[in-house]
């Protein structure tokens, strides 16, 4: 027969959850709230000690994976294909990003520039 080891059950983390809101780029902040929302009460702390548990590093660790694995490649995807829908605002922007293209601005300095000063 199995002891009780008494205290409180443990709280289990929806991984898949954590994962999509990973993918849209949400903080931990965001995360917790989120769940807790969803009735699975589950705070800051848990989430970070199953992520140790299950993964061996922090929880802001798992997030920055999370961000650089799904989060960014996707938002890159749609800007692309803003860009190749015709989205000149979009291509003007990839093309400063990528290209190092830069708006070309011209300054008229000819003008005489007087300064008044009054002493009191």
């Amino acid at each position: 027969m199995a002891k009780d080891k008494g205290g409180r059950p443990r709280k289990e983390v929806d991984f898949a959850t954590i994962d999509k809101l990973c993918s849209i780029h949400c903080t931990s902040d965001e995360i917790v709230a989120y769940m807790n929302m969803q009735d699975n009460e589950v705070s800051h702390d848990t989430i970070a000690r199953r992520i140790k548990e299950e993964y061996g590093i922090t929880f802001a660790e798992y997030i920055d994976q999370k961000h650089k694995a799904t989060a960014k490649p996707s938002l890159r995807r749609m800007q692309w294909k803003a860009a190749e829908a015709g989205n000149t605002s979009m291509l003007i922007w990839l093309g400063k990003q990528y290209l190092g293209q830069k708006d070309k601005q011209e300054m008229d300095h000819s003008g005489d520039v007087s300064i008044k000063v009054d002493w009191v």
